[in-house]
């Protein structure tokens, strides 16, 4: 974990976002970035100096709906002394909250046949659509 950002309303904390390392590859980012040799060790030291990556975002069910939580995010990843975020998310599809945190779709992880960078897929006769796809995201933090 590298940093945990809270909203407040008064005494309250009514939201948090969790910021952490990246995984080591990941093909979206590899492609949308244009790296070459994303495992080596200059290019993961580099990694881990440049891009955090927004594992968590909670707000208290009250808040939700509010539309609060993109300016929350927003500001939490400005908070961030790093130039790029990224985050996964399976609802992206669903709510496009990310965007009006100032992200960009990048596109989807395609799990199929244990395609997609980090993840693998063990087809093992459950059903394939239980499996959530995430949508992978990217901040240009720098502004």
């Amino acid at each position: 974990m590298k940093r945990v950002i809270l909203l407040w309303h008064a005494e309250q904390p009514v939201g948090v976002c969790v910021f952490g390392t990246p995984a080591a590859s990941l093909t979206l980012r590899t492609q949308h970035f244009g790296l070459t040799d994303p495992r080596s060790s200059l290019a993961l030291r580099a990694l881990n100096e440049q891009l955090w990556v927004l594992t968590r975002v909670v707000l208290h069910p009250t808040y939700r709906g509010a539309g609060i939580a993109a300016g929350f995010v927003r500001r939490a990843c400005e908070l961030c002394p790093v130039p790029w975020v990224e985050t996964l998310t399976a609802m992206g599809r669903a709510n496009p909250f990310f965007e009006r945190a100032g992200f960009v779709r990048v596109g989807v992880i395609d799990k199929r046949g244990g395609k997609g960078g980090a993840y693998t897929t063990r087809r093992t006769g459950a059903d394939p659509h239980r499996f959530s796809e995430p949508v992978y995201y990217v901040r240009d933090n720098r502004k």
